[in-house]
Order: structure tokens, then C-alpha cells, then sequence
């Protein structure tokens, strides 16, 4: 028994929310929405400061984890995919950053024709409604809300200081006309509550009688006419169920699960495929190749006043917390707590910032333990455009079987160079006087790891991932033999069948990753509704005058 629809859309994920409101939108297409999560309902996903919880439960998360990394001394590491509705923009920290302007025209050196930053800051004006920023750089009437936080904590601003008096700049807003430099961080909260793309883009558009969204959906496989996408194979329960599309399919499903659907459908190494008893339907080598991530490291300072969030994290406190949450969607659990961040660069001859900052006024591990007994402070830091390149392989015919992920960590010689430049940088700022008036003493690193040899040992057992997996279906030029998708998303030597998600990105940008997934659902629904681009800006952002002979 099949449904028949104008579009299917595999995955209800930030790319997918987007396009089922903007396929949908004149209510002349039918659109089905398969996800094989559940409900967002709930305070652990709607309260911002519960973030913590979701990506540990197997109720909203995939539950993926890499293969043993090589050279992080054989560890495995968490790889979390939203699964629910709304996807990972559901169980993410809800930081907004769009990316630096040349990571956009890097996409189009690689090969995206009509992906430079000139033809995307169009899309990100029109998906956003930022409550501060600059006004010429911002969008002020699209469905997704961005916010700063109140900034009450005095280690934010101390955060800020600190990096101006090391000799930074101070950026008014890092998502307008610069980057470079110390501020305020923005984050995807509207009215105290997590604003998500579910949030955003699906809820509104469900409405519309036209655009159907159905959890549960397990998908296993894409059906063809020869080289036609048709119809998606997917299972609720123990049934077998098909959606055929008169128009397209699009997969929005991440960068594991569209490239592991992919493969199961018979498009990818074909050597690989037939391994598996899959039969070819197009050698696409680059399918689940060139996969891309951000590590990062946790700094941390024992902080010598009662002012970090570490005197929260006793039952009572956070259920005080919580109830004040749940009556007025007000206090500390209307924040992710990441309110004050900087991007810097590595060392002169870097042109565009590789450094991120994300500040917490407390030391505290990502599953919300504490790292010490009194207060801290901790900085996540990492480098944004490590050289390693890793992969996904499914190694099953089986839908509801986890993908091979390799990641290839710090494969690059040049990745070690960086973090180690990363943590000495780091612990520059934290030396300033404005972090001094607070900070006790160095409880990671630790003021014993110093040498190359000892930072890299650091750095090989606390590495962790910042969940910013991309890459695997990369857009490109038709002649490369590693693209996946063209510049219109559709992907190669196949008809009515395109990627539209984080897999996409041919070079991974700087910061995280929600908000450029969201842009390019924005650009593609105009791309496969055939509508004229939004023009192109003129806008040049700031790239430091001096970035080949200075630092900073």
C-alpha cells in the first residue's frame, strides 16, 4: 500500500523542518515529512538549560558512537543524532553561528556554483528574527528566533574583557559584519524556551492541510525507475510501508543516516555495495566520504567567589530552577548558559578566524557533573578546520543498523599543531587581570602540562567531539568523481532525488552547525521550486588588515 505525494522529505531534523514549510507553503504541493523519532513535547527538550538530558536519552537520540579513533589512542566517542522531531536542533546546545563569510566562498572554490557568502547571507536574512545584532547584516521577520542571553553572570563580561585585554577585538556581533573577536553569544531561545526548527518551521506550517508529517518511520531504502527516485521504502512497526513522490525526494535525514540511506539504496562505492549483496545502481565513491567534525577541549579555573553555576547542580537547587522554569519560563533555566564566546586566529598568515571560544561560567562536564568540589569556570575550546577526514559505511542491508563512523581524528599533523597552539592561546586570555580577579588556579590542562609531549597527551584522553558531524554527501562539481550532489542538491546521475542537509557542506564552517544547516534548506526550496535566487549581496565582511603578519 503506497501514499502518493508531490515531495517526500526523509528526516524531521533542522534542514527538513525548513523545507516542509517552504515546500508547503502556497498549498498547492503535497508534502510528507518521515521521521522515525517521536513527540518534542517535554521539559527536557523545550527547558534550554535540561540540554544535557536529551542527548543522553534513547528516546531522543540515535545513539551513535564511532569506531575505536586511532589517534586518540583508541577511543570511542559519542556521535549523538536527533532523534525526534525537529532532529538535532532539539537536543543541541541551541548556539547560533552562521559561519565565517569565507567559509562560504570556500564552499564555492570547491566546486558549489552559486554558494559563495554573496548568495547565502540572502537566505540567512530571510530564516532569521534576531533580537540584536547589526541591523543591515540581520533578518528581522523569519521564524527562527535568535536571542542573547541577560548576561547577569560578571564572568561573561570578565570572558569578554579578558580577550580585549589580550589584545583582542570586541565584535558588536559576530553573525554580522565580523567575527573576529570577543562578544556576546547568540543562541536558538525565544521566550525562554528552546526554539528549534520544529518550533520554528514544522508546527506553524502542520496546520496546512496540505503537508503531513509522520512519526515512527524507520526508512530503510529509496525506490528507482532505472535512474528515477520513485517512491521511499520506510517501516512503522513491523510494517513495510512506501511514499511514492510524483516530484521529488529529498533526503534531510543527517550526516549518517542520508549517506548510510544512500548506500542501502544501491548509490556509492560500488565495490563496497556489492560486498554487501547490494546491487549498484550508480558508482558514486564519495558517498559517506570526506566526513568532517569540530573537537574540542574543556579548559578549566577554580574560580575564588560564589558566583558560578556549580552551587546549581544539587537536586534542590535544580528543581527551584526547574519550577521557576515551568511557571514563568524565566531564570536559569531559560538559558543554555552559553551567553559570552570569542574566534580568534591561530597565528598570522591564518586569514579568517580557526579558534572558537564558548564560555561557561562554570566547570562542569557536558552530562552536567561537576569537575570539582568549589566554583569554576571553563572555556570549550577547539580548532575549526582540521585537515582529518573520516567516513561513513553502513555495514548491514538492515535499516535500524548503526553505520560504521570513522572520523579520522587528528590524522592531520597539522591538527596537533593547532591544539596545542589552541590551549596556549586559551590559557593567555584566562591570564589576563579581568579573569584574575576570579580565577584560582588551573584545574585542566593543569598547570603540570606543559611540555609539546604532555599537551598532546592532554589532548589524545579529553579530546571529545562537538557534535558537528558534516560533509559525506559533498556538493560539487559534476567532474570531481568525490561529489555527491550538484549545485542544485540533486544528486548525481540520478532524477528526482536531492540532499539537503549538513552532508552537503564540502568544507565544514566556522562554529556550529545548525544555523548553516538551516541556510541551505532556506536556499534549496527556492532551488527546487524553481523560483529566481534571492539576489546576491554586496556586503564585504571584515577580514583583519594585517592577518598575514599579525595574530591579532
Amino acid at each position: 500500500m503506497a501514499d502518493i505525494f508531490d515531495f517526500v522529505i526523509v528526516g524531521a531534523g533542522s534542514a527538513g523542518c525548513v523545507l516542509a514549510d517552504r515546500l508547503s507553503a502556497d498549498g498547492k504541493n503535497t508534502v510528507l515529512v518521515l521521521e522515525y523519532g517521536g513527540t518534542d513535547i517535554g521539559p527536557f527538550i523545550q527547558m534550554p538549560s535540561a540540554l544535557s538530558y536529551p542527548m543522553s536519552m534513547s528516546t531522543y537520540n540515535w545513539g551513535y558512537e564511532t569506531i575505536p579513533e586511532k589517534h586518540l589512542g583508541g577511543r570511542i566517542l559519542a556521535a549523538p543524532r536527533g532523534k525526534v522531531v525537529g532532529g538535532s536542533s532539539s537536543i543541541n546546545g541551541m548556539v547560533y553561528v552562521r559561519g565565517h563569510a569565507k567559509d562560504f566562498d570556500a564552499w564555492e572554490q570547491l566546486g558549489a556554483k552559486n554558494w559563495a557568502f554573496r548568495d547565502c547571507l540572502p537566505y540567512f536574512k530571510r530564516l532569521e528574527n534576531a533580537h540584536g545584532g547589526e541591523a543591515e547584516w540581520r533578518g528581522t521577520d523569519g521564524n527562527m528566533h535568535v536571542t542573547r542571553g541577560t548576561m547577569k553572570n560578571p564572568l561573561y563580561n570578565a570572558f569578554i574583557k579578558a580577550g580585549v585585554e589580550a589584545g583582542y577585538a570586541h565584535t558588536l556581533d559576530y553573525n554580522g559584519y565580523r567575527q573576529e573577536g570577543f562578544g556576546q553569544m547568540e543562541m536558538t531561545i525565544w521566550k525562554g524556551q528552546r526554539w528549534s526548527a520544529a518550533n520554528a518551521f514544522l508546527k506553524p506550517a502542520l496546520k496546512r492541510k496540505n503537508l503531513h508529517l509522520r512519526t515512527g518511520a524507520l526508512v530503510d531504502k529509496i525506490l528507482f525507475e532505472d535512474k528515477r527516485a520513485i517512491a521511499v521504502e520506510y517501516k512503522i512497526g513491523k510494517k513495510t510501508r512506501r511514499a511514492k513522490a510524483r516530484r521529488e525526494i529529498i533526503l534531510s535525514a543527517s550526516a549518517f543516516n542520508s549517506p548510510a540511506i544512500l548506500q542501502r539504496s544501491g548509490i556509492g562505492d560500488a565495490e563496497h555495495l556489492k560486498s554487501l549483496g547490494i546491487e549498484p545502481l550508480g558508482n558514486l565513491p564519495g558517498v559517506g566520504q570526506n566526513l568532517q567534525d569540530h573537537l574540542e577541549l574543556y579548559v578549566q579555573y577554580a574560580v575564588s567567589q560564589p558566583v558560578s553555576l556549580n552551587s546549581q547542580l544539587g537536586l534542590f537547587s535544580k528543581g527551584k530552577i526547574g519550577l521557576q522554569w515551568l511557571l514563568s519560563k524565566t531564570g536559569l533555566g531559560a538559558t543554555n548558559h552559553f551567553e559570552s564566546c570569542g574566534f580568534i586566529r591561530s597565528a598570522k598568515g591564518v586569514e579568517y578566524p580557526d579558534i572558537q571560544f564558548h564560555f561557561l561560567p562554570g566547570a562542569i562536564s557536558y552530562d552536567g557533573r561537576a569537575a570539582s568540589k568549589g566554583h569554576g569556570m571553563q572555556v570549550h575550546a577547539g580548532p575549526n578546520r582540521s585537515k582529518s577526514r573520516g567516513s561513513v559505511k553502513i555495514t548491514s542491508t538492515e535499516a535500524n543498523a548503526a553505520p560504521q563512523i570513522h572520523f579520522n581524528y587528528m590524522s592531520h599533523p597539522d591538527d596537533w599543531r593547532d591544539y596545542r597552539r589552541t590551549i596556549k592561546l586559551t590559557r593567555e586570555i584566562f591570564a589576563q587581570s579581568s579573569l584574575q580577579e576570579f580565577a584560582l588556579h588551573e584545574l585542566k590542562p593543569g598547570t603540570n602540562t606543559q611540555s609539546d609531549d604532555q599537551l598532546d597527551e592532554f589532548i589524545r584522553q579529553n579530546v571529545g567531539s562537538a557534535f558537528h558531524p558534516c560533509g559525506t554527501c559533498t556538493m560539487g562539481e559534476k567532474s570531481n568523481p568525490m561529489t555527491v550532489i550538484d549545485s542544485d542538491c540533486k544528486v548525481v546521475g540520478f532524477e528526482n532525488l536531492r540532499v539537503v542537509d549538513s552532508s552537503i557542506f564540502p568544507q565544514i564552517t566556522n562554529g556550529n552547525l545548525n544555523a548553516p544547516s538551516l541556510m541551505v534548506a532556506e536556499k534549496a526550496a527556492d532551488i527546487i521550486l524553481g523560483k529566481q535566487p534571492l539576489p546576491a549581496t554586496m556586503q564585504q565582511p571584515f577580514v583583519h588588515p594585517d592577518w598575514q603578519n599579525s595574530q591579532r
